[in-house]
C-alpha cells in the first residue's frame, strides 16, 4: 500500500508564490510516476503536472507552464510542485497521484494513477 500526503497549501496574493509537498511512503518512491491534478469547486478535476520516475521527464498544462515546476526527490521520498506568479484561476484543492512505472503512461489521465493524497487547498485572492 501506497500513502501520499500532501502540504503546503493556503492562502495567497495574486502574483505570489507556493510550495506543495507531496510526501509518499509505502513503497519504493522512485519506482512511481508522479503526478499532480487539481479541483476547483464546481469543476471537473484538471491535470496540473506529472514527473516520470526519474525525474527525466516533465509534463505540464498549458494553463501553467512557465509558472510551476514539479520535480522530485528520491532520498526524500517527496515530489514538488514550485507554483508562481499565481492566479486566482489557480484556487483549487490540489492532489499528488501516483502510479507504478512500466506500460503505457498518461500522464495527463487521472484514470491512470493508482494512489491518491487526500488533497491540500490553495486559494489565490485577487
Amino acid at each position: 500500500q501506497v500513502q501520499l500526503v500532501e502540504s503546503g497549501g493556503g492562502l495567497v496574493q495574486a502574483g505570489g508564490s507556493l510550495r506543495l509537498s507531496c510526501a509518499v511512503s509505502g513503497r519504493t518512491f522512485s519506482s512511481y510516476n508522479m503526478g499532480w491534478f487539481r479541483r476547483a469547486p464546481g469543476k471537473e478535476r484538471e491535470f496540473v503536472t506529472a514527473i516520470d520516475w526519474s525525474g527525466g521527464m516533465t509534463n505540464y498544462a498549458d494553463s501553467v507552464k512557465g509558472r510551476f515546476t514539479i520535480s522530485r526527490d528520491n532520498v526524500k521520498n517527496t515530489v514538488y510542485l514550485q507554483m508562481n506568479s499565481l492566479k486566482p484561476e489557480d484556487t483549487a484543492n490540489y492532489y499528488c497521484a501516483a502510479v507504478l512505472w512500466g506500460g503505457i503512461y498518461r500522464p495527463r489521465v487521472y484514470s491512470a494513477y493508482d494512489y491518491w493524497g487526500q488533497g491540500t487547498q490553495v486559494t489565490v485572492s485577487s
